[in-house]
């Protein structure tokens, strides 16, 4: 115990947001301190663990093997902490959090905007960081507890993570809304017949909507691909291409240069989830979090029911 008396419950609080980050600056500005005072504290936290934790590597600083083995104790010691020192209950509207969530700009399109608008208005002083990875990378950095939440569609659960189903979403076309004047609509010939925009970050629906086009006995011809879901709606406009992609994708940019209407053909859906740490299960302000991000999907599933019977109108 006496070795406990002279630590500074602080100094984990900065640890947890250098790990996070992997650079001073970005660390600093997630805790509202100095980057002097984040310096003289990675000093610190040097010599008390014996390790350099943070080292030169190439792209910036990376982690020691200590600080890798550091990352999931430090969460849940945290988290604990946070619970034991913390009112009874997490008050959203006084807490002061930074959450670290994954997504791709699928759901920074779908989810994003509705999370972030219902924490400025209950939790004004709860900050989100936001990055893009592949789904194993986000599995991987949930495991070890440097991610709070990812969004995506992940086909396992690994252990010491949970998941929960979001909602199933499923595959719509849309076209130059001018092009399409008389039915809205392209019948599969029509459709075969022209160009198409390829998004190349879901390559695994690309091959189910490739699959869904060989029964039918012909090829999509590819003009375009690019990397993302959101930039793709724009590029048809003004052109005679298509675009092939999730429904939701579509119906969240409410682009009325868009004609968006039923695949000629059946392609399977897709079911989109969360996924967290096991040992934050227990971390009342994450439980608000993910109820939270329930809430922004059960908001979207409403505006995907109105959509859906404006089309078939």
């Amino acid at each position: 115990m006496n070795s406990l008396r002279g630590i500074d419950l602080n100094l984990l609080v900065v640890l947890e947001a250098l790990l996070a980050e992997r650079h001073i600056s970005r660390a600093a500005l997630r805790l509202q301190l100095s980057q002097p005072a984040v310096s003289h504290s990675l000093a610190r936290l040097r010599q008390l663990l014996d390790d350099p934790l943070l080292v030169r590597g190439q792209g910036g600083l990376v982690l020691t093997p200590r600080a890798h083995e550091l990352t999931g104790p430090l969460a849940e010691a945290l988290a604990q902490v946070r619970i034991l020192l913390g009112p009874g209950g997490f008050q959203p509207a006084t807490a002061r959090r930074t959450f670290r969530l994954a997504m791709s700009d699928y759901g920074a399109l779908v989810v994003l905007p509705r999370l972030l608008r219902a924490l400025r208005r209950a939790a004004p002083s709860i900050d989100l960081v936001v990055t893009q990875a592949s789904r194993e990378t986000m599995t991987a950095l949930i495991a070890d507890g440097q991610l709070d939440v990812a969004l995506g569609a992940f086909a396992f659960e690994p252990e010491g993570v949970r998941t929960a189903v979001l909602f199933d979403d499923d595959f719509a076309c849309a076209v130059d809304a001018a092009t399409v004047r008389d039915t809205g609509r392209l019948d599969h010939v029509a459709y075969l017949a022209r160009s198409h925009v390829l998004v190349t970050a879901a390559t695994e629906r690309s091959e189910a909507i490739d699959a869904a086009v060989t029964r039918l006995g012909g090829r999509r011809k590819i003009a375009c691909s690019v990397p993302h879901w959101s930039v793709a709606p724009a590029l048809i406009v003004g052109t005679n291409m298509v675009l092939t992609t999730a429904r939701r994708s579509l119906e969240a940019l409410a682009d009325t240069r868009l004609a968006i209407f039923e695949a000629p053909f059946t392609i399977p859906g897709f079911t989109y989830s969360m996924i967290w740490p096991e040992k934050a299960d227990a971390d009342p302000g994450h439980t608000w979090l993910r109820d939270r991000v329930r809430e922004a999907t059960t908001t979207a599933d409403a505006d995907a029911d109105a959509a859906a019977i404006s089309l078939r109108g």
